[in-house]
């Protein structure tokens, strides 16, 4: 089982950018799918963008396409989610998912705070 700690959050302005890191340990990195979702106040929590094991597939929701890229570092054990162009509507507490390619269930990490002001 991979565990996963989140972090890169914070409290920007609109039109400012981010970058949020997701470090996996205690598994196979290579072995892993990976994802961001992201939950805002009274909503539920909804996919952003997922990466396959290889890195070479991604999507991106349509609420964020054009502006955020996910991508991976295998070496690192590190999966990135770069934000641009923010806007207030993506606010949220942003979460890291791992899916193994050979088990079923994922991970989740705790979570990092992204609040963007008008």
């Amino acid at each position: 089982q991979v565990q996963l700690v989140e972090s890169g959050g914070g409290l920007v302005q609109a039109g400012d950018s981010l970058r949020l890191s997701c470090v996996a340990s205690g598994g196979t990195f290579g072995a892993y799918d990976m994802g961001w979702f992201r939950q805002a106040p009274g909503k539920g929590r909804l996919s952003v963008a997922t990466i396959a094991w290889n890195g070479v597939t991604t999507t991106h929701a349509d609420s964020v396409k054009g502006r955020f890229t996910i991508s991976r570092d295998n070496a690192k054990n590190t999966v990135y989610l770069q934000m641009n162009s923010l806007k207030p509507e993506d606010t949220a507490v942003y979460y890291c998912t791992a899916k193994s390619r050979f088990t079923t269930g994922s991970s989740w990490g705790q979570g990092t705070q992204v609040t963007v002001s008008s």
